[in-house]
């Protein structure tokens, strides 16, 4: 998540319970995060385990389709409200009413009613989906791609005050930054060809639809690359000046949390990344934008967290935010500080940062062209550097990465290096000969569950899952029942008695003997 954060110490693999506070201790941001993250991985590893991958509940079930075909328009969605569940993730697809405004002077209290929410999203608007019916890979397959799949992919983002001002607390004043950030559950409803699931069937049954959206699920979720990293000392540290111990691996002035994010994905060929020692964190809002001139709410509150000319940016909204989709990095050319304008070096693409209520804005990036012997790329396609496997790749004062060789990347796809100027290195995992270990994503964690099966206008098949509450309804204790109970009590009483009573003695003589004592008698 792209936050200001100290570092990220939640491991489920440690089974820790909960974060116990000391007296007298210093309190960190990682402590306080780590408890959230306990309590969710335990929340929802307890609801996955009870629903299973996806379900809904039975009385609220969410994400209901209609497939809408459009004779005079561009083909759409229904997309109902009501909750779903995957991997133990809560889906919330209602809609909230607008609220009652207040009526105008001389209006009577009766005219100013709320305006009833729709009852469901469409494909179009759905609040995370943004798609675009100008682009053609957003549409729904064509008629000839009928029968095809509608699916829900799930996943989890950071938001700031930069895209929602209404967590900056304004008390504070403008001076002072904003104090936390937001993670937000992301769905997004999405076709899927057949194809796609390896089904060559024109018909296939609902069965054989869920087996293979399961088999493709688990492929999109597994990881498909991994890095490792280090801190070695670069060659030329002697001549540098005397800001940590002199055999240091890490030679940085400052504590740092790197963030390698996957830019364009693909095969190692065609893939970039991009590096941000401030975890990408640091975010400008954008006011306006004129050509390739952009104007800023404001800069940041020291060098640090500020912006100058050769730093790569990344322009974009709320929306290519939530698509994960790669936009070209651009390059700062010129400040204007005064009129807090930044000029790049292109224009940013068509459609996006146009829209003010996407809340625009600028994320720097603190990769360079330059030489590798700086620590800096040679050359940036696209702005990012390309990723070379096989190899350690520095990125600055003596940290690098090693990406390993097979990888598969994706957008936005990111691995977290804290490095620490108290031990000279960065904090990554090792094996006992101290070689660091190759690790998978820290994010992002996608989730999949099918919802139906379009087979054109009619009905879709409904591929969701419900569940039923464990609760149920106490009988009424009226007399007729106490009675009952009663009476069966007595007369499971009575058997018990029954059955443990005595039996009466059994003669142990013989019938002639019994005969000939009664004889004497």
């Amino acid at each position: 998540m792209h936050a200001d954060l100290s570092r990220s110490t939640f491991r489920p693999e440690r089974h820790y319970s909960a974060v116990i506070s000391q007296q007298g201790r210093v309190q960190l941001d990682a402590d306080a995060n780590e408890q959230a993250a306990i309590e969710l991985h335990r929340v929802r590893t307890l609801a996955a385990d009870l629903i299973g991958r996806h379900g809904a509940p039975r009385d609220a079930a969410g994400f209901r389709i209609q497939y809408v075909g459009g004779k005079h328009d561009i083909d759409t969605l229904n997309i109902y409200g009501g909750r779903y569940y995957v991997d133990g993730i809560l889906c919330d697809a209602d809609r909230t009413a607008p609220g009652v405004p207040v009526p105008d002077e001389g209006a009577a209290d009766d005219d100013a009613e709320a305006a009833t929410p729709p009852a469901f999203w469409t494909y179009w608007d759905q609040p995370d989906g943004f798609r675009d019916p100008e682009r053609p890979g957003d549409r729904l397959p064509s008629p000839a791609q009928v029968p095809f799949v509608v699916y829900l992919k799930v996943w989890e983002r950071v938001v700031t005050a930069a895209e929602d001002p209404a967590l900056r607390e304004v008390a504070l004043g403008s001076a002072m930054p904003d104090t936390a950030a937001r993670a937000k559950v992301v769905w997004q409803v999405l076709p899927l060809t057949l194809t796609a699931l390896g089904i060559e069937e024109s018909d296939p049954s609902k069965e054989q639809v869920s087996e293979k959206f399961t088999q493709w699920a688990l492929g999109q979720s597994a990881p498909s690359a991994y890095l490792a990293a280090r801190a070695e000392r670069p060659d030329r540290a002697d001549e540098d000046p005397c800001l940590v111990k002199p055999d240091a691996r890490y030679r940085g002035p400052e504590n740092q949390l790197y963030r390698v994010e996957v830019h364009n994905g693909g095969p190692a060929g065609d893939a970039t990344f991009k590096w941000s020692r401030e975890n990408g964190s640091v975010v400008f809002p954008v006011d306006e934008l004129d050509g390739t001139w952009v104007q800023l709410a404001g800069f940041g509150q020291d060098d640090k967290l500020d912006l100058d000319v050769g730093d790569q940016v990344e322009f974009t909204d709320t929306a290519y935010a939530s698509r994960l989709e790669a936009l070209p990095l651009l390059r700062v050319e010129e400040l204007d500080l005064p009129g807090r304008r930044v000029r790049l070096s292109a224009e940013p693409e068509p459609g996006v940062g146009r829209l003010p209520h996407l809340h625009p804005f600028l994320r720097r990036w603190d990769h360079r062209a330059g030489t590798r012997r700086q620590g800096r790329s040679a050359g940036l396609p696209g702005g990012a550097v390309r990723v070379a496997e096989g190899e350690w790749l520095p990125l600055e004062d003596g940290v690098e990465v090693y990406f390993a060789k097979g990888g598969t990347y994706r957008t936005g796809d990111h691995w977290i290096v804290p490095a620490r100027t108290a031990t000279g290195s960065v904090e990554w995992p090792t094996n006992d000969a101290r070689k660091p270990l190759l690790q998978a994503p820290t994010g992002i964690a996608r989730h999949f569950a099918p919802l139906a099966l379009v087979k054109g206008e009619d009905a879709p098949v409904d591929l969701r899952l419900v569940f039923a509450p464990l609760g149920y309804g106490v009988p009424a204790a009226d007399e007729a029942a106490l009675a009952a109970e009663a009476l069966a009590a007595e007369e499971e009483y009575a058997a018990e008695t029954t059955q443990d009573a005595p039996a009466e003695p059994r003669s142990q003589t013989t019938p002639e003997a019994e005969t000939a004592v009664e004889g004497d008698k």
